[in-house]
């Protein structure tokens, strides 16, 4: 594991269970202990019945691009500079909620939408493991 220069998450009481089960290795999500809707992010309420009871569970992993972006120009300096063609997308979980994520491991120009893709983890640094899809086994390009 190299340097990382880029920016990083920081956790806050809602989000660090989140960033534990990325650093084992298991997608975590935040449910609702009163009527079950799943949320991401997590937060202290929940949007459908605004309950503050929630428990946290292994997600699938699994999940659909809903939308993105391949970006081509970066801005000169930009730490990001060097990962040109890279893709930022919205991938929406087995569970029903999305997250903006990076797709990773195919042709940026080849991903569709509706794609079914899989999380990969990224260890960044020895503390913080970034989630990413890549495109799931039968998809693969």
């Amino acid at each position: 594991m190299g340097s990382y220069d880029k920016p990083l998450p920081e956790a806050d009481p809602d989000s660090q269970p989140f960033w534990e089960g990325c650093r084992a290795h298991r997608l975590m999500l935040q449910r609702c202990a009163d009527c079950g809707a799943f949320r991401f992010p997590a937060s202290r309420h929940c949007p459908h019945c605004r309950s503050t009871r929630a428990e946290w569970l292994p997600a699938k992993g699994e999940g659909s691009v809903f939308s993105w972006i391949v970006v081509v120009h970066p801005v000169p300096g930009d730490v990001y500079a060097a990962e040109v063609p890279y893709v930022v997308a919205l991938v929406e979980l087995a569970e029903g909620v999305r997250m903006a994520t990076n797709i990773v491991g195919c042709d940026p120009h080849g991903i569709e939408a509706r794609m079914p893709v899989e999380v990969v983890f990224d260890d960044v640094t020895p503390e913080i493991t970034l989630p990413r899809f890549r495109p799931a086994a039968g998809a693969r390009r």
